[in-house]
């Protein structure tokens, strides 16, 4: 009796990392849809609707002419807008990874993270001459009150946009006027740890040019007494010099959050 043999052959993806993608997809349902990516059954927006629920939602989803497609829009009015109704000297439209988010999109010691996103910030753009956050890297647990890494934005003679680490070092700034008026993409890979490394790159979509880089092969991207690190998207400015300041739309789109090293 002659015998058939058969070999299934079943392939099976190879997954050496986890990645998520938060982008707009049209009007409506910003909130839900931001909270699905970043805190499924939670609240990943921090808006300041407590005063101002007239304006409603303070992050919509707009049709964008150069990039062809929806991205998201955050808005901030020097009045009446704040820090969610719980400090007057400050306002806040942001969109986080907090304790309520999965692990994956939780830094812990030893893991690599990139993160990526796409912004724009329109002309004239008028920081603070204190603080004009648009990214920030926490920590959680222990001494958590103080970012590991920032972009903010800086009024002064020549205005800047500057990557500070710890609250403090000033690791790479360039003239603010080269990011307003068309759209620039982000780079930022974190190795996490007491003696981690560190890279930025800041890149115009259109041709590719890069406007501001740094990296450390030594830098310290966790505190001892850290839980984990979270990325933070958005504005978050000083309201102590008001007077220096406009009602801002700042476009966002296409946040990406990738553990492993590739």
């Amino acid at each position: 009796m002659k015998l058939n043999y058969f070999l299934i052959v079943i392939a099976l993806p190879f997954i050496t990392h986890s990645q998520i993608t938060l982008k707009a997809d049209g009007p409506g349902n910003t909130y839900e849809l931001i909270n699905r990516v970043l805190a499924p059954g939670s609240e990943a927006v921090e808006h300041p609707e407590c005063v101002h629920p007239s304006f409603g939602r303070h992050i919509a989803e707009v049709w964008d002419t150069d990039l062809k497609e929806n991205v998201f829009e955050f808005y901030s009015h020097v009045t009446p807008d704040n820090d969610r109704c719980e400090k007057l000297d400050r306002q806040r439209v942001e969109i986080k990874t907090y304790e309520q988010s999965p692990e994956n999109l939780k830094g812990t010691l030893g893991e690599t993270v990139t993160y990526s996103w796409k912004f724009k910030l329109p002309m004239g753009f008028q920081p603070s001459r204190s603080f004009t956050h648009l990214h920030q890297i926490k920590a959680v647990g222990g001494s958590q009150e103080l970012p590991i890494f920032t972009i903010t934005a800086r009024k002064s003679k020549v205005n800047q946009l500057v990557v500070i680490h710890d609250n403090e070092t000033i690791l790479a700034s360039a003239d603010l006027s080269n990011f307003e008026g068309f759209w620039v993409e982000v780079t930022e890979k974190i190795k996490i740890g007491a003696n981690g490394t560190y890279s930025i790159s800041i890149k115009k979509v259109k041709n590719a040019q890069e406007l501001l880089s740094y990296s450390s092969a030594n830098i310290l991207t966790i505190r001892s007494d850290n839980d984990f690190i979270r990325p933070k998207w958005g504005i978050y400015r000083s309201l102590k010099k008001a007077e220096d300041l406009r009602d801002e739309a700042v476009r966002f789109n296409e946040f990406s959050i990738k553990e492993g090293d590739n």
